[in-house]
């Protein structure tokens, strides 16, 4: 069965970089309505950390939720974009491994930059995600994690270690390879 993109691109015109996963989880593992919606998903305690010195400061721990809000505010003003590579999927498994995914329809990610003309920097956390940005443009250069190269004249990829938690790297390290891809975007702190 077709699965489509359950979210809107988030592309705030001021953004400066575009975090483009693979496909959201399956809706029951979501916490929030926006992306990175699994609680278990370390995403955005990564980026409270990076900004705020602090892993929960977007986490709701009572409700054991994000606080989509406050994530939406940061990202508007900082210049965050959010969205796929895919926005239609069969799902070969109930669960959320890119390893399950059959992309039946593809983002177009040009038209997505083309409404924000300071963007200049793509994030992949993943490998489906990287390797489908990648063919997108043409690329034989498939970045390892911690790698950026250049897509085309003013556009470069960044892929980041993936934010699961299955990912076999400590949050640590995932905070720092992160806050080297932001340095580099947003010329320091």
């Amino acid at each position: 069965m077709i699965e489509y993109h359950p979210l809107k691109p988030f592309l705030p015109e001021n953004a400066r970089v575009l975090f483009l996963g693979s496909f959201p989880p399956p809706k029951k593992r979501w916490c929030m309505d926006f992306f990175y919606p699994n609680f278990i998903n370390d995403h955005w305690r990564i980026e409270g950390q990076i900004w705020f010195g602090d892993k929960n400061h977007f986490v709701d721990t009572e409700h054991k939720c994000f606080k989509m809000n406050e994530i939406i505010a940061f990202l508007n003003e900082k210049g965050i974009a959010f969205f796929d590579t895919a926005t239609a999927v069969n799902r070969l498994k109930d669960n959320a491994s890119d390893a399950f995914l059959e992309i039946v329809e593809h983002t177009d990610i040009e038209a997505l930059l083309k409404q924000m003309p300071q963007c200049h920097a793509i994030a992949t956390t993943g490998e489906k995600a990287t390797q489908e940005v990648c063919a997108y443009y043409k690329s034989d250069a498939i970045p390892s994690p911690n790698e950026q190269i250049t897509l085309r004249e003013g556009l470069s990829l960044y892929r980041l270690p993936s934010s699961s938690r299955a990912y076999p790297l400590s949050f640590d390290k995932k905070v720092e390879a992160y806050r080297r891809m932001f340095e580099a975007v947003f010329g320091g702190f």
